[in-house]
């Protein structure tokens, strides 16, 4: 054995198929069912005046810097949208270890199609939307894409 070489390492075992889907499952429903939450909590949000944004004496420029930054404080307070929107960036961090093992040409159909999905199921559940005939075979050839795209890859 050649005492220059460098050290042979074995390659990082691979997760079990379970845990990838449940990665998967787990980052589009972190990015699918809390939209609908954050998207009502937004629009309930009724800002209070605030004098800063309508005096004169401030510049146009300043106004708008101002309203965007009590908007989002304001919103960021409420625990109706800090709550998913936390949730929601777990789930960016899950996908961002996910692309750093699994293959990038799936995790990133097969997390935003499942988000789409949970979005579906998100608005049912938040909003009491009536998912339709059309959305539930969208929905079906969706996870029929999904299994084609992993079956390429075998």
């Amino acid at each position: 054995m050649d005492p220059n070489a460098p050290p042979v390492t074995s390659p990082e075992p691979q997760p079990s198929i379970i845990r990838w889907i449940l990665g998967f499952l787990l980052v589009g429903a972190c990015w699918g069912l809390t939209t609908p939450f954050m998207r009502r909590a937004a629009l309930n949000y009724t800002p209070p005046s605030r004098p800063s944004l309508t005096d004169p004496t401030n510049s146009w420029l300043k106004r708008k810097i101002l309203g965007v930054f009590w908007a989002v404080v304001g919103v960021l307070s409420r625990p109706a949208y800090a709550i998913p929107l936390l949730i929601n960036i777990t789930g960016s961090v899950w996908f961002f270890v996910l692309i750093g093992k699994a293959e990038l040409s799936l995790t990133v159909p097969i997390t935003n199609s499942l988000a789409f999905m949970f979005t579906v199921l998100g608005e049912w559940w938040a909003e009491k939307k009536v998912i339709s005939r059309d959305t539930w075979i969208g929905m079906a050839l969706v996870l029929g894409g999904i299994g084609l795209c992993v079956q390429s890859k075998s």
